[in-house]
């Protein structure tokens, strides 16, 4: 299993700077080696446990933010992508082994992606989870998508009975 999850944190960071495309990534160039180690690791935690535990999901937006402000602190850090892996991302996925590690790492999703908003960062326009950090972001996204249908509509849009 850890050498899937290597293999998969490895995929993970490639396809986070793709994903970045359309966020604003914060600046971190202020932070210090211990700093950018330590967000870097929360990162990768926050990640892990919010693609993994269904009740932490969160949306793209805030995935390409995570992802995207992870790959970017590895690269201020000179680490090439097995490094980040090794580093970060085994233990992160080390987590999933712990059956208490969604309901201790996934209540940090909200407060963590609003950190990186504050320093600059934005999960742009795709992004519709509630920043409040009240209940959780998929609560928020059902609620907020325009135009989805509900139980008193039918499929042409009129009310149902």
């Amino acid at each position: 299993m850890r050498a899937l999850g290597l293999a998969a944190a490895g995929l993970l960071m490639a396809a986070g700077a793709a994903a970045a495309d359309g966020v604003t990534l914060p600046d971190v160039s202020g932070l210090d080696r211990k700093a950018a180690e330590a967000l870097i690791a929360e990162l990768a935690q926050v990640n892990v446990i919010t693609s993994n535990c269904p009740a932490w999901a969160i949306d793209d937006g805030a995935w390409a933010l995570l992802t995207g402000t992870g790959d970017k602190l590895a690269a201020q850090l000179g680490m090439d992508p097995a490094a980040y892996d090794d580093r970060f991302y085994g233990p992160a996925f080390a987590l999933l082994d712990d059956p208490g590690a969604c309901d201790r790492v996934g209540p940090k999703a909200a407060p963590l992606i609003a950190r990186l908003e504050a320093m600059g960062g934005s999960t742009g326009p795709a992004r519709t989870a509630a920043k409040t950090g009240a209940g959780h972001p998929q609560a928020a996204d059902a609620a907020a998508v325009p135009g989805a249908p509900d139980d008193e509509t039918t499929p042409e849009g009129e009310a149902g009975n």
